[in-house]
């Protein structure tokens, strides 16, 4: 059987000076998108709110955090000891739950300051973050990482950068998954509006990103430099209570 092979050079444009990646042009298409949604909704609700420096505060926590969580969730050993190396960046290695931790931390800084509504900003920030989800996912297609499982699926994909092994586009299911999850939002949020419970619409947010995480999980390769002696793995751990989570928001009584 013929499967689709996938051997595109990760770096768009090379300037010798700089290069330019596909995945670090997704990654800001995710902060633009964002951004441009964000100011949609303050107009149509007519919030006053400081978008630049929101921006700059999530653009931190993703990143602070996205390091953070890939160094202490999947390579703790290495990190540990080797601790200059959690600065080297531009060597790979985000997790997305670091990502969602450390852009809690800098919303709640952020309403700290700016005397904001904490869930009435995440429920809102939710309908974007699900769209990044589907560029970042998108980026990491074209950098051939986060690959799937062996498989002898039709459309399965080689990822000859890596091995010659056809594989799970397990990236390609999560982008796909998190766009579906951004219409859903959008549609609950324009049928509902300003009426829907505060912090329902970021727990359906939880509990669908983070089901969708723990399900492909099963089809991805292994991340995590250590395993559990447990059936699930180190992302399907981190997933739960980000799902307990959003269950509570969902179901507690509106305050």
């Amino acid at each position: 059987m013929d499967y689709f092979v996938w051997n595109i050079n990760p770096v768009l444009l090379d300037l010798k000076i700089v290069q330019v990646r596909w995945y670090g042009l997704l990654f800001a298409l995710a902060f633009l998108s964002g951004f441009y949604l964000m100011t949609k909704i303050c107009e149509k609700e007519r919030k006053d709110l400081n978008l630049d420096n929101l921006l700059i505060y999530i653009v931190l926590g993703t990143i602070i955090g996205a390091r953070l969580g890939h160094c202490l969730f999947y390579e703790p050993l290495y990190y540990l000891s080797n601790p200059v190396k959690i600065l080297a960046v531009w060597e790979g290695g985000l997790a997305s739950h670091g990502g969602g931790i450390g852009v809690l931390t800098a919303l709640y800084l952020f309403v700290r300051k700016n005397n904001e509504s904490f869930l009435w900003l995440v429920d809102r920030l939710s309908i974007p973050t699900a769209l990044a989800g589907a560029f970042i996912r998108t980026g990491n297609f074209f950098n051939s990482e986060i690959t799937g499982i062996k498989t002898s699926v039709p459309w399965a994909v080689v990822f000859t950068r890596n091995d010659n092994i056809p594989r799970h586009p397990v990236q390609v299911y999560e982008a796909i998954s998190y766009f579906i999850i951004f219409l859903v939002l959008l549609f609950l949020y324009k049928i509902r509006g300003k009426s829907i419970k505060k912090g329902s619409l970021f727990g359906i947010f939880l509990v669908m990103i983070f089901c969708v995480r723990i399900f492909l999980e099963f089809f991805k390769s292994v991340q995590s430099s250590y395993n559990f002696d447990f059936f699930l793995s180190t992302g399907q751990i981190l997933s739960i209570p980000f799902i307990l989570a959003g269950l509570f928001l969902m179901f507690r009584k509106n305050s």
